[in-house]
């Protein structure tokens, strides 16, 4: 058996509602870049996702040393929602550092997001003596924002 070489991560992607919606929050709230927005050929997308009648609209944007895909499905009709807890089977959150958690909390909650528990210290693991707050986006994805800590 050949071994197995992973070269390194392309990308992290989220299924959005509202495309324009998102793009405005991670760039606006978050400082993102657009390194590209558009349509992709939705038969190439039915083959690759086994979705009949599946039809995307991607936007690629650039945050410091990774790529985040925000997808807006526009077909099929039956699409639905994942509505998960983050200790529920199969959940999936990015994580973020930032420079002030604080003034990130308060303008993701001013841009529509929510804050999911409380804004606490970090007391164990390779984070500890730092701050770390969980909150989610309108559509439900997940956001871990971590201050580190002074040392």
């Amino acid at each position: 058996m050949p071994e197995v070489k992973v070269l390194g991560t392309n990308h992290t992607s989220f299924t959005v509602s509202d495309i324009e919606r998102s793009i405005s929050f991670f760039t606006q709230v978050l400082g993102f870049r657009v390194t590209s927005h558009e349509p992709r050929d939705p038969a190439m997308i039915q083959a690759l996702t086994g979705i009949d009648g599946a039809d995307i609209d991607v936007a690629y944007l650039q945050m410091p040393g990774h790529a985040l895909e925000l997808i807006e499905y526009k077909g099929p009709d039956d699409r639905g929602k994942v509505d998960c807890r983050v200790c529920d089977v199969g959940a999936a959150h990015i994580a973020f550092d930032v420079d002030d958690l604080r003034v990130v909390v308060d303008a993701s909650l001013r841009n529509g997001a929510t804050l999911m528990g409380e804004i606490l210290e970090i007391t164990g693991g390779p984070n500890r003596g730092g701050r770390v707050a969980y909150v989610r986006d309108p559509d439900g994805v997940t956001m871990e924002f971590i201050q580190r800590g002074g040392g």
